[in-house]
């Protein structure tokens, strides 16, 4: 039987930077095909040009043994592939049902045409286990689900070859969990999924074959089982690479930020944080444990200034923050620097070329201007010098920030912040969509930060990264804080428990 998919001496150049050379790609049908590599190796380059949003320069495609000419996502979807994208490609106010037309509405009578994709839905909710609400509106609906809202577009479209873009980036322990049993009955009924991850669990977990990707080659193509992470790791990075975090024991100094009594409501009135009380020291890393969506995020909003708290109080290195003044430009002057949970919405402008993402909420600094104006010879100078010391690919300040991977976005973003010498650091899921080599990398900088002092408050849905890192662990369930425990004290079990709710007491 002919592979699902061969790509065969695939070229892709923009400018100067070679983006795929030479790669040459075999999927079998029926299969669950992991591609890894570091960011900017080439991998979603080379699913773009699977799916038609580029043109390869040269090298050949065959979908089930036809050569096969993919010049747009119509061309893929009419060979029977489909894409889900790690930034979903939906239109949050719409339901569903409205979702799943947009693009097949088959013909200017709509009725006849949604008549016809409930009745599909419904076909596919029974052979997949895709059961949803269809009348749902979009944007009301968790990610783990808006996910499968994409699946569900796909699948309706004929897809029989599925290719996921770092899938669950954005997904709860849970929801991974469930995607995972959803490809496992695709794969059972026939479908072909390439999935491209940086989490090499997922991949050992998951997968039957995995190729890797580095600096736009394909480096080797292994079976999952006869294989292992610190080996997929070497292949992707070229070098062996650190599984764990190494860190010395060190005491804490003096608090650095004291949260009291902390409650915060939502735009609609709904109380998302409630009187949360903590203290993070200096040369302290206090990690947040807590799955998406219970206030961990507008806990770091409320300290960062980004929303007013309706209760309570915070003090930094001492000092009482008055509400009435309290905003991101006054903390980042008092020494408060954040890194957002959601780069692309809070920490970069995409259209922005990157030099000018570099300085986001420090363009007033006076050694970045020429008089009135900003100095764009010394902001491209300051970037590719930081783009060298975070390794940065490609290293290139004009361009814009949208043609970065989502890892080397990530690093600038870092740069930005760590390299203004922060006295606390809020971090917000640091390592999301960051391959293997740059997560050992932004780890390392971040227990640096610690071991000079600096106090790190830091949220992950990463229950390893959270073990790994913190000095302590606090858990939030519901927007209240429910549990602190040491890292040596405690285990995967007992934290999610108390992110549960299951409080000490409750027990």
């Amino acid at each position: 039987m002919s592979p699902a998919i061969e790509l065969i001496a695939i070229n892709k150049s923009f400018g100067a930077v070679h983006a795929n050379k030479d790669v040459n790609l075999s999927v079998e049908r029926g299969t669950i095909h992991g591609i890894v590599g570091e960011n900017g190796a080439g991998k979603s380059t080379l699913m773009s040009i699977l799916y038609g949003f580029y043109e390869a320069d040269s090298g050949d495609i065959r979908v089930n043994g036809a050569p096969t000419r993919i010049r747009s996502s119509n061309d893929a979807i009419a060979a029977g592939i489909g894409m889900v994208h790690q930034h979903f490609m939906l239109v949050e106010p719409l339901t569903v049902v409205e979702n799943v037309m947009l693009g097949a509405e088959g013909g200017a009578m709509l009725r006849a045409g949604e008549a016809k994709v409930r009745k599909e839905l419904a076909r596919l909710a029974t052979d997949y286990g895709l059961e949803i609400d269809v009348d749902a509106t979009v944007g009301e609906l968790s990610v783990g689900l808006q996910q499968r809202v994409e699946i569900l577009k796909a699948l309706y479209r004929g897809a029989n070859i599925l290719i996921l873009d770092e899938p669950t980036a954005v997904l709860t322990p849970a929801e991974a969990d469930a995607l995972f049993e959803l490809l496992r009955s695709l794969k059972q009924q026939g479908k072909t999924v390439v999935l491209i991850t940086h989490k090499l669990r997922e991949i050992m977990a998951i997968t039957d074959r995995v190729s890797v990707m580095r600096r736009g080659e394909m480096v080797a193509t292994v079976e999952t089982a006869n294989t292992s992470p610190p080996e997929l790791a070497e292949l992707m990075v070229g070098r062996r690479v650190l599984l764990r975090v190494e860190k010395t024991e060190k005491a804490p100094g003096a608090p650095v930020l004291e949260v009291d009594d902390l409650s915060v409501v939502d735009a609609r009135g709904v109380l998302r944080v409630a009187n949360a009380s903590f203290t993070v020291h200096a040369g302290e890393i206090v990690g947040i444990a807590g799955v998406a969506g219970n206030g961990q995020s507008e806990l770091l909003e409320a300290i960062a200034g980004m929303r007013q708290p309706v209760l309570g109080s915070i003090r930094l290195k001492g000092q009482d923050i008055h509400f009435s003044e309290h905003n991101p430009h006054r903390m980042r002057g008092l020494g408060l620097l954040h890194v957002p949970e959601d780069r692309l919405r809070m920490g970069l402008v995409p259209a922005f070329p990157a030099f000018e993402s570099a300085i986001l909420g420090f363009s007033d600094e006076p050694q970045l201007g020429r008089g009135p104006l900003l100095d764009h010879d010394r902001l491209i100078a300051d970037l590719a010098k930081k783009m060298e010391q975070y390794d940065v690919r490609p290293p290139a300040p004009r361009l814009k920030t949208s043609n970065f991977s989502g890892g080397n976005q990530q690093k600038i973003v870092l740069a930005r912040e760590i390299e203004r010498n922060p006295k606390v650091l809020l971090v917000g899921q640091p390592t999301r969509g960051v391959d293997i080599g740059a997560i050992e990398f932004i780890h390392r900088r971040l227990i640096a930060l610690r071991d000079v002092g600096v106090g790190i408050l830091l949220v992950s849905v990463e229950l390893d990264e959270i073990m790994h890192l913190s000095d302590r662990i606090l858990t939030m369930c519901g927007g209240r804080i429910t549990g602190e425990r040491k890292p040596d004290q405690t285990n995967e079990q007992d934290l999610g428990l108390l992110m549960a709710g299951v409080t000490d007491e409750a027990a």
